[in-house]
Protein backbone atom coordinates (compact mmCIF):
# COMPACT_ATOMS: atom_id res chain seq x y z
CA UNK A 1 0.00 0.00 0.00
CA UNK A 2 1.38 3.08 -1.05
CA UNK A 3 1.31 6.05 1.50
CA UNK A 4 3.15 9.26 1.36
CA UNK A 5 6.26 9.99 3.90
CA UNK A 6 5.70 11.56 7.19
CA UNK A 7 7.03 12.29 10.26
CA UNK A 8 5.68 10.16 13.51
CA UNK A 9 2.99 10.97 15.54
CA UNK A 10 3.91 13.90 17.81
CA UNK A 11 3.88 13.71 21.65
CA UNK A 12 1.81 16.56 23.24
CA UNK A 13 3.44 18.31 26.07
CA UNK A 14 0.13 20.36 26.74
CA UNK A 15 -2.42 23.02 25.87
CA UNK A 16 -0.37 26.25 25.27
CA UNK A 17 -3.51 28.25 24.89
CA UNK A 18 -7.10 28.91 23.65
CA UNK A 19 -8.78 31.49 21.88
CA UNK A 20 -11.95 33.55 22.03
CA UNK A 21 -13.47 35.96 19.33
CA UNK A 22 -15.59 38.74 20.31
CA UNK A 23 -17.04 41.92 20.29
CA UNK A 24 -15.70 44.50 22.21
CA UNK A 25 -18.87 44.32 24.52
CA UNK A 26 -18.49 40.85 24.19
CA UNK A 27 -14.51 40.81 25.53
CA UNK A 28 -15.66 43.23 28.31
CA UNK A 29 -17.98 40.48 29.55
CA UNK A 30 -15.80 37.84 29.23
CA UNK A 31 -13.37 39.38 30.59
CA UNK A 32 -14.88 40.33 33.88
CA UNK A 33 -16.23 36.15 34.20
CA UNK A 34 -12.10 35.28 33.70
CA UNK A 35 -11.36 37.60 36.57
CA UNK A 36 -13.96 36.07 38.49
CA UNK A 37 -12.29 32.26 37.49
CA UNK A 38 -8.93 34.57 39.30
CA UNK A 39 -7.46 35.34 35.48
CA UNK A 40 -5.35 38.33 35.44
CA UNK A 41 -4.88 40.43 32.21
CA UNK A 42 -0.97 39.91 31.38
CA UNK A 43 -0.35 41.12 28.02
CA UNK A 44 -1.78 43.20 25.01
CA UNK A 45 -0.83 42.55 21.70
CA UNK A 46 1.84 45.69 20.28
CA UNK A 47 -0.24 45.52 17.06
CA UNK A 48 -3.65 43.83 17.33
CA UNK A 49 -6.81 44.10 19.30
CA UNK A 50 -5.69 41.11 21.68
CA UNK A 51 -5.19 40.56 24.98
CA UNK A 52 -3.95 37.63 26.95
CA UNK A 53 -4.89 36.49 30.55
CA UNK A 54 -3.12 34.07 32.64
CA UNK A 55 -3.19 31.97 35.67
CA UNK A 56 -0.83 28.84 36.28
CA UNK A 57 -0.23 27.43 32.94
CA UNK A 58 -3.33 28.54 31.17
CA UNK A 59 -3.38 31.12 28.56
CA UNK A 60 -6.48 32.59 27.51
CA UNK A 61 -6.73 34.86 24.93
CA UNK A 62 -9.38 37.41 23.51
CA UNK A 63 -9.09 38.23 20.02
CA UNK A 64 -11.97 41.26 18.76
CA UNK A 65 -9.87 42.47 15.83
CA UNK A 66 -12.22 43.94 13.29
CA UNK A 67 -10.39 42.53 10.04
CA UNK A 68 -9.25 38.78 9.52
CA UNK A 69 -9.88 35.07 10.65
CA UNK A 70 -11.39 35.96 14.28
CA UNK A 71 -14.01 38.49 12.99
CA UNK A 72 -14.97 36.05 10.27
CA UNK A 73 -15.23 33.33 12.67
CA UNK A 74 -17.26 35.87 15.28
CA UNK A 75 -19.16 37.09 12.45
CA UNK A 76 -20.04 33.40 11.84
CA UNK A 77 -20.95 31.75 14.86
CA UNK A 78 -20.98 34.68 17.65
CA UNK A 79 -18.43 34.63 20.41
CA UNK A 80 -17.07 31.86 20.57
CA UNK A 81 -13.36 30.00 21.63
CA UNK A 82 -12.44 29.71 17.56
CA UNK A 83 -9.11 28.27 18.30
CA UNK A 84 -6.46 26.53 20.25
CA UNK A 85 -2.79 26.38 20.40
CA UNK A 86 -0.99 22.56 21.11
CA UNK A 87 2.72 22.72 22.73
CA UNK A 88 4.32 19.74 21.32
CA UNK A 89 7.93 18.41 20.46
CA UNK A 90 8.02 19.23 16.79
CA UNK A 91 5.68 21.81 15.79
CA UNK A 92 6.77 21.46 11.95
CA UNK A 93 6.64 17.55 12.35
CA UNK A 94 2.94 18.21 13.38
CA UNK A 95 2.54 20.11 10.85
CA UNK A 96 3.88 18.16 7.59
CA UNK A 97 2.30 14.79 8.94
CA UNK A 98 -0.72 16.74 9.56
CA UNK A 99 -0.70 18.06 5.78
CA UNK A 100 -0.04 14.35 4.75
CA UNK A 101 -3.31 12.52 5.98
CA UNK A 102 -5.45 15.72 4.19
CA UNK A 103 -5.48 17.91 6.57
CA UNK A 104 -6.16 21.60 5.58
CA UNK A 105 -3.71 24.51 6.29
CA UNK A 106 -4.49 27.55 7.91
CA UNK A 107 -2.81 30.63 6.92
CA UNK A 108 -3.62 34.16 7.11
CA UNK A 109 -1.75 37.10 4.89
CA UNK A 110 1.65 37.43 6.71
CA UNK A 111 2.78 40.76 8.73
CA UNK A 112 5.90 41.48 10.57
CA UNK A 113 4.18 42.10 14.03
CA UNK A 114 3.41 38.29 14.56
CA UNK A 115 5.21 34.85 15.13
CA UNK A 116 4.43 32.75 12.57
CA UNK A 117 3.31 29.66 13.93
CA UNK A 118 1.85 26.15 11.54
CA UNK A 119 -1.87 25.66 11.48
CA UNK A 120 -4.67 23.61 10.04
CA UNK A 121 -8.57 23.68 10.13
CA UNK A 122 -10.07 21.64 12.82
CA UNK A 123 -13.27 20.96 14.43
CA UNK A 124 -16.29 22.85 12.56
CA UNK A 125 -13.12 24.51 10.50
CA UNK A 126 -11.56 26.13 13.75
CA UNK A 127 -7.73 26.81 13.99
CA UNK A 128 -5.30 24.22 15.56
CA UNK A 129 -1.55 25.58 16.15
CA UNK A 130 1.48 23.76 16.67
CA UNK A 131 3.81 25.24 19.04
CA UNK A 132 6.78 23.58 19.84
CA UNK A 133 9.76 24.87 22.10
CA UNK A 134 12.47 25.74 19.41
CA UNK A 135 9.78 29.15 19.40
CA UNK A 136 8.86 28.33 23.07
CA UNK A 137 5.19 28.87 24.15
CA UNK A 138 6.16 31.83 26.33
CA UNK A 139 8.24 33.08 23.13
CA UNK A 140 5.25 33.94 21.27
CA UNK A 141 4.21 36.19 24.69
CA UNK A 142 7.49 38.11 24.53
CA UNK A 143 7.51 38.73 21.32
CA UNK A 144 4.02 39.54 20.40
CA UNK A 145 2.74 41.08 23.21
CA UNK A 146 3.86 43.92 26.31
CA UNK A 147 2.82 43.52 29.42
CA UNK A 148 0.53 45.19 31.20
CA UNK A 149 -0.46 45.67 35.01
CA UNK A 150 -4.37 44.35 35.70
CA UNK A 151 -5.99 46.86 38.05
CA UNK A 152 -9.04 45.59 38.11
CA UNK A 153 -7.67 41.77 38.89
CA UNK A 154 -9.13 39.78 41.51
CA UNK A 155 -7.49 37.53 43.57
CA UNK A 156 -5.43 34.43 42.07
CA UNK A 157 -8.05 30.55 42.35
CA UNK A 158 -5.48 27.98 42.12
CA UNK A 159 -5.73 26.99 39.02
CA UNK A 160 -2.73 25.24 37.84
CA UNK A 161 -3.23 24.11 33.88
CA UNK A 162 -5.91 23.00 31.36
CA UNK A 163 -7.16 19.51 32.48
CA UNK A 164 -9.34 19.12 29.41
CA UNK A 165 -10.88 20.74 26.07
CA UNK A 166 -14.53 19.71 25.66
CA UNK A 167 -15.62 20.25 21.36
CA UNK A 168 -19.18 19.15 20.30
CA UNK A 169 -20.30 18.28 17.07
CA UNK A 170 -22.83 16.43 15.10
CA UNK A 171 -22.51 12.78 15.67
CA UNK A 172 -21.46 11.57 12.48
CA UNK A 173 -18.69 14.17 12.26
CA UNK A 174 -17.53 12.05 15.06
CA UNK A 175 -15.39 9.56 13.76
CA UNK A 176 -13.52 11.57 11.28
CA UNK A 177 -11.75 14.10 14.10
CA UNK A 178 -11.22 10.66 16.41
CA UNK A 179 -9.31 9.94 13.16
CA UNK A 180 -7.55 13.82 12.61
CA UNK A 181 -6.47 13.77 16.55
CA UNK A 182 -4.90 9.74 16.65
CA UNK A 183 -3.73 9.93 13.42
CA UNK A 184 -1.92 12.90 13.70
CA UNK A 185 -1.06 13.01 17.50
CA UNK A 186 0.90 10.30 19.89
CA UNK A 187 -2.71 9.95 21.49
CA UNK A 188 -5.46 7.06 21.57
CA UNK A 189 -9.56 6.96 22.18
CA UNK A 190 -11.40 6.10 24.98
CA UNK A 191 -14.53 3.77 25.04
CA UNK A 192 -17.54 5.72 23.80
CA UNK A 193 -19.85 6.66 26.92
CA UNK A 194 -23.70 7.67 26.75
CA UNK A 195 -24.54 11.08 28.15
CA UNK A 196 -28.27 11.25 28.72
CA UNK A 197 -29.80 14.32 28.38
CA UNK A 198 -33.26 15.13 29.09
CA UNK A 199 -34.10 15.10 25.12
CA UNK A 200 -31.96 12.86 23.80
CA UNK A 201 -28.34 10.72 23.77
CA UNK A 202 -24.84 12.76 23.85
CA UNK A 203 -22.05 9.90 22.60
CA UNK A 204 -18.76 11.39 24.11
CA UNK A 205 -15.59 10.13 23.90
CA UNK A 206 -11.82 11.22 24.42
CA UNK A 207 -8.92 11.53 22.82
CA UNK A 208 -5.97 11.54 25.55
CA UNK A 209 -2.38 10.91 25.59
CA UNK A 210 -0.72 8.37 28.55
CA UNK A 211 0.51 11.24 30.51
CA UNK A 212 -2.53 13.26 30.79
CA UNK A 213 -1.37 16.34 29.20
CA UNK A 214 -3.45 15.69 26.40
CA UNK A 215 -7.43 15.55 26.46
CA UNK A 216 -9.73 16.33 24.28
CA UNK A 217 -13.18 14.91 25.28
CA UNK A 218 -15.64 15.22 21.85
CA UNK A 219 -19.67 14.96 22.09
CA UNK A 220 -21.54 13.79 19.33
CA UNK A 221 -25.08 15.47 19.04
CA UNK A 222 -27.74 13.62 17.50
CA UNK A 223 -30.55 16.17 17.85
CA UNK A 224 -31.03 19.79 18.34
CA UNK A 225 -33.12 19.29 21.62
CA UNK A 226 -30.33 18.20 23.32
CA UNK A 227 -27.73 20.81 25.37
CA UNK A 228 -25.22 19.90 22.95
CA UNK A 229 -27.73 19.73 19.93
CA UNK A 230 -28.92 23.54 20.54
CA UNK A 231 -25.09 24.47 20.79
CA UNK A 232 -24.23 23.34 17.64
CA UNK A 233 -27.69 25.10 16.42
CA UNK A 234 -26.88 28.38 17.94
CA UNK A 235 -23.50 28.47 17.07
CA UNK A 236 -24.14 27.21 13.26
CA UNK A 237 -21.51 24.46 13.53
CA UNK A 238 -19.17 22.69 15.63
CA UNK A 239 -17.04 24.02 18.78
CA UNK A 240 -15.94 24.25 21.92
CA UNK A 241 -18.15 23.97 24.50
CA UNK A 242 -16.68 23.61 27.71
CA UNK A 243 -13.29 24.38 29.07
CA UNK A 244 -11.94 22.79 32.53
CA UNK A 245 -9.20 23.87 34.41
CA UNK A 246 -7.21 21.71 37.25
CA UNK A 247 -6.79 22.16 40.73
CA UNK A 248 -4.44 21.22 43.39
CA UNK A 249 -7.42 21.57 45.71
CA UNK A 250 -10.96 22.49 44.71
CA UNK A 251 -12.44 23.53 48.48
CA UNK A 252 -9.31 26.23 48.31
CA UNK A 253 -10.27 26.91 44.56
CA UNK A 254 -14.07 27.18 45.20
CA UNK A 255 -13.47 29.69 48.63
CA UNK A 256 -11.07 32.02 46.12
CA UNK A 257 -13.55 31.63 43.89
CA UNK A 258 -16.64 33.04 46.14
CA UNK A 259 -14.52 35.96 47.19
CA UNK A 260 -14.32 36.80 43.93
CA UNK A 261 -18.15 37.22 43.19
CA UNK A 262 -18.03 33.71 40.96
CA UNK A 263 -21.44 32.05 41.16
CA UNK A 264 -20.86 28.51 40.26
CA UNK A 265 -23.71 25.93 39.07
CA UNK A 266 -26.17 25.32 42.01
CA UNK A 267 -26.52 21.80 42.34
CA UNK A 268 -29.78 20.28 44.12
CA UNK A 269 -29.48 19.45 47.55
CA UNK A 270 -30.60 15.61 46.64
CA UNK A 271 -27.60 14.89 44.58
CA UNK A 272 -25.22 15.04 47.99
CA UNK A 273 -28.10 12.35 49.56
CA UNK A 274 -27.56 9.89 46.55
CA UNK A 275 -23.48 10.38 46.11
CA UNK A 276 -23.10 9.96 50.38
CA UNK A 277 -25.28 6.88 49.60
CA UNK A 278 -23.69 5.60 46.47
CA UNK A 279 -20.22 6.01 48.01
CA UNK A 280 -20.32 5.62 51.81
CA UNK A 281 -18.96 9.38 51.76
CA UNK A 282 -18.52 10.79 55.56
CA UNK A 283 -21.47 13.18 56.29
CA UNK A 284 -18.86 15.62 56.70
CA UNK A 285 -17.15 15.41 53.47
CA UNK A 286 -20.65 15.46 51.75
CA UNK A 287 -21.80 18.77 53.64
CA UNK A 288 -17.95 20.19 52.27
CA UNK A 289 -19.23 19.21 49.13
CA UNK A 290 -23.11 20.63 48.92
CA UNK A 291 -22.01 24.05 51.13
CA UNK A 292 -19.60 25.05 47.84
CA UNK A 293 -21.67 23.16 44.89
CA UNK A 294 -18.58 20.75 44.21
CA UNK A 295 -19.54 17.43 42.62
CA UNK A 296 -17.86 14.43 43.43
CA UNK A 297 -16.98 10.99 41.40
CA UNK A 298 -14.90 7.80 42.12
CA UNK A 299 -13.38 5.22 40.26
CA UNK A 300 -10.47 2.18 40.83
CA UNK A 301 -7.76 4.61 40.61
CA UNK A 302 -9.31 7.57 42.39
CA UNK A 303 -11.58 10.70 43.05
CA UNK A 304 -12.65 13.48 41.33
CA UNK A 305 -14.03 16.86 42.30
CA UNK A 306 -16.50 19.06 39.75
CA UNK A 307 -17.24 22.71 40.15
CA UNK A 308 -19.30 24.05 36.48
CA UNK A 309 -20.23 27.20 35.64
CA UNK A 310 -23.73 28.25 35.17
CA UNK A 311 -23.75 28.43 31.23
CA UNK A 312 -23.09 31.79 28.88
CA UNK A 313 -24.30 32.45 25.90
CA UNK A 314 -25.79 29.94 24.00
CA UNK A 315 -24.40 26.73 26.52
CA UNK A 316 -20.64 27.71 26.72
CA UNK A 317 -18.94 27.25 30.33
CA UNK A 318 -15.76 26.31 32.47
CA UNK A 319 -15.35 23.21 34.55
CA UNK A 320 -12.47 23.61 37.59
CA UNK A 321 -11.28 19.79 38.25
CA UNK A 322 -9.42 18.51 40.85
CA UNK A 323 -7.96 14.67 40.68
CA UNK A 324 -6.91 12.25 43.07
CA UNK A 325 -5.61 9.85 40.75
CA UNK A 326 -9.01 9.46 38.95
CA UNK A 327 -8.90 8.71 35.20
CA UNK A 328 -12.27 9.13 33.86
CA UNK A 329 -14.38 12.81 33.61
CA UNK A 330 -17.25 12.61 35.56
CA UNK A 331 -19.56 11.19 33.43
CA UNK A 332 -22.46 10.36 35.57
CA UNK A 333 -22.39 14.07 37.24
CA UNK A 334 -22.33 15.01 33.19
CA UNK A 335 -25.28 13.30 32.97
CA UNK A 336 -26.83 15.48 36.14
CA UNK A 337 -25.19 18.51 35.18
CA UNK A 338 -26.75 18.25 31.69
CA UNK A 339 -30.34 17.90 33.45
CA UNK A 340 -29.55 20.90 35.40
CA UNK A 341 -28.81 22.74 32.18
CA UNK A 342 -31.53 21.88 29.55
CA UNK A 343 -33.80 24.44 29.04
CA UNK A 344 -36.93 22.30 29.75
CA UNK A 345 -35.84 22.40 33.64
CA UNK A 346 -36.18 25.20 36.15
CA UNK A 347 -36.14 26.10 39.66
CA UNK A 348 -39.62 26.97 41.10
CA UNK A 349 -39.81 29.37 43.32
CA UNK A 350 -41.94 27.27 46.17
CA UNK A 351 -41.78 26.96 49.81
CA UNK A 352 -40.12 23.03 49.53
CA UNK A 353 -37.76 24.48 46.93
CA UNK A 354 -37.98 21.24 44.84
CA UNK A 355 -37.19 20.85 41.39
CA UNK A 356 -39.93 20.92 38.90
CA UNK A 357 -40.27 20.26 35.04
CA UNK A 358 -41.92 22.88 33.13
CA UNK A 359 -42.63 22.56 29.52
CA UNK A 360 -46.05 24.30 28.04
CA UNK A 361 -46.83 26.59 30.80
CA UNK A 362 -47.41 23.77 33.17
CA UNK A 363 -45.35 22.54 36.13
CA UNK A 364 -44.53 18.97 37.39
CA UNK A 365 -42.46 18.05 41.01
CA UNK A 366 -39.60 15.84 40.31
CA UNK A 367 -38.78 12.93 42.46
Amino acid sequence: MTVPPMPDAVEVIGVAFVEFAASADEAEELASLLRGLGFRKTGKHRTKRVDRYCQGAINLVINTERQGFAHSSHAVHGMSAYAFGLHVADAHAAFDRALALGAEPFEQPADSSGTSMPAVRGVGGDILYFIDGKGGPEGIWDEEFDPVDDARAAGDAGLLRFDHVAQTMNFDEMLTWLLFYTSILKAKKTPMVDIIDPSGVVRSQVVENETGSLRITMNGAENRRTLAGHFLAEKFGSSMQHLAFETGDIFASAAALNANGFTPLEISANYYDDVEARFGLDPDLSDRLKAANILYDRDDYGEYFQLYSPNYGEGFFFEIVERRGYRGYGGPNAIFASLLRNAIFARKACQNNRWHRCQNGTCSELT
